[in-house]
């Protein structure tokens, strides 16, 4: 499928994130290939996985997971992780949990950790504790054992066990350090989790990654550390600033600027709307107002108990495309087809309206008090480097089903930018914001104390589930 014209442009002045091939001619780039798999119930953990307190939120889905496999301790114990950018902590599940012991085995499709059983285990503490706001969540200790990553070896490497778990996917968070447990709930230091590590130990350049995940039909997308594979957009990366929460970068907060349906905008002029970057997100999350402003465009039918719309199927076919701004010229443009995603009752059956109409579900759902998100409905078209070494997110229109890499490594700071561009006037969040607003310079306060509700769709699962292999590139 041909992709949509990329609606970006060049500015005057370039910096930030720095795009080469090193002398020797080898990037340090760790690459993952994500495959589609099926998987039940597909918005649940959308809700499951918003963290309450002070942890700050996180979301996850059961209809696009993104898994790699990687393994722990001595001898390995073999693990599929769940890839999320919206955490910073890895954890995993041990068999002796009441969940993970359960007769229905929830945890043999990702794997279990034992302790007693690798020689290079050491404890820290007990004081590992993600909670959610239905009360879920897990708990138990953080310690350190040897880390493998395809051919890589990370001794000393720091993660937490869940002991009492509610979840039975395994967790590999790769955001901010400062966004980890211990930091937000125990007042501790932030300590290196897997791509500080990575750029610590020279595995990458940089603390830095590039996720595409192709189109809606394809059954591969992909996950690049520490570079940028320039075959899988089009046009050129623009960069934009990340939002600071409390004075410091946490998660990935952007500024959003206008929505379009086609020519038309939808919703205020002049928005100025946090919205959080989350691969853990099967769908695309915006304030309520403007949420009803798209479901008018498109002919939607909500439904409040289920917390999600639904349109016809052939909707897909309409051509229309929407296209998200940000501060300018950054913008994407998304398909509607994108955004519609297949439904069957729990029979396998397809799901259709009271007149016989084949129902889909739409990929934009009201975020109520919660955060506004841009999940994988969004990201499937944007091709995006979450650039932590620089506090920055480089945006450019995806490029569907490329198949010639053009693997470039991303440099520091202080090197040209040859693929990517600084917006010369970035827009400071004025709503959507956590508590505590904005200092007028791109950057947010304060945390959403309630981490908000989410979507639950029992009846139905949606056609789809990434999974990856890890593959390294060299």
């Amino acid at each position: 499928m041909k992709s949509p014209a990329l609606l970006l442009a060049l500015c005057a002045a370039a910096q930030g994130l720095s795009l080469h091939q090193p002398r020797d001619g080898h990037p340090r780039v760790l690459q993952l290939d994500l495959q589609r798999n099926h998987i039940p119930n597909p918005v649940a953990h959308d809700r499951l996985r918003r963290r309450s307190g002070t942890v700050n939120g996180t979301l996850d889905n059961m209809q696009t997971l993104y898994f790699l496999n990687v393994s722990m301790g001595t001898p390995a114990q073999d693990l599929r992780m769940h890839l999320d950018t919206g955490s910073s902590d890895l954890w995993v599940n041990t068999a002796r949990s009441a969940m993970c012991s359960m007769r229905s085995q929830p945890c043999s499709a990702s794997g279990t950790y034992t302790a007693n059983t690798s020689s290079t285990y050491a404890y820290l503490g007990s004081y590992f504790n993600i909670s959610y706001v239905d009360g879920s969540g897990a708990a138990g200790d953080y310690v350190t054992d040897t880390l493998h990553v395809d051919g890589h070896d990370f001794t000393g490497f720091q993660f937490g066990i869940g002991y009492t778990s509610t979840s039975a996917q395994n967790v590999l968070g790769i955001g901010y350090p400062a966004n980890e447990v211990q930091v937000a709930r125990s007042g501790l230091k932030a300590y290196q989790n897997m791509p500080a590590r990575m750029a610590a130990d020279g595995v990458i350049a940089s603390s830095a990654y590039s996720l595409w995940l192709n189109d809606v039909d394809a059954n591969t997308g992909s996950i690049l550390f520490g570079g940028v594979d320039a075959s899988r957009y089009s046009g050129n990366l623009v960069s934009v600033p990340i939002l600071q929460v409390d004075g410091t970068y946490l998660e990935f907060f952007i500024t959003m600027t206008g929505l379009d349906m086609g020519s038309n905008p939808v919703g205020e002029q002049g928005m100025a709307l946090a919205v959080l970057l989350d691969s853990g997100s099967s769908l695309t999350y915006l304030p309520d107002d403007l949420t009803q402003s798209v479901y008018e465009a498109v002919n939607a039918t909500y439904q409040e108990d289920e917390g999600v719309a639904f349109v016809p199927c052939s909707l897909r076919d309409s051509g229309t495309s929407m296209t998200f701004h940000f501060s300018s010229p950054a913008a994407v443009a998304v398909p509607v087809r994108e955004m519609i995603l297949d439904l069957k009752d729990l029979t396998g059956k397809d799901l259709s309206f009271d007149n016989g109409v084949p129902a889909c579900l739409f990929g934009i759902s009201p975020a109520g008090t919660s955060t506004s998100v841009l999940g994988d409905t969004f990201l499937r078209s944007a091709y995006v480097v979450y650039d932590m070494a620089n506090n920055e997110i480089a945006l450019a229109q995806t490029r569907f089903n490329a198949s010639a890499p053009d693997v470039r490594e991303i440099g520091g700071a202080s090197s040209p930018v040859p693929s990517a561009a600084a917006v010369n006037t970035p827009v400071a969040a004025a709503s959507g914001l956590p508590a505590g607003g904005s200092d007028g310079n791109g950057k947010a306060a304060g945390r959403n104390k309630n981490g908000g509700g989410g979507v639950v769709v029992p009846s139905a699962v949606l056609v789809g589930v990434l999974v990856g292999v890890m593959s390294f590139v060299v």
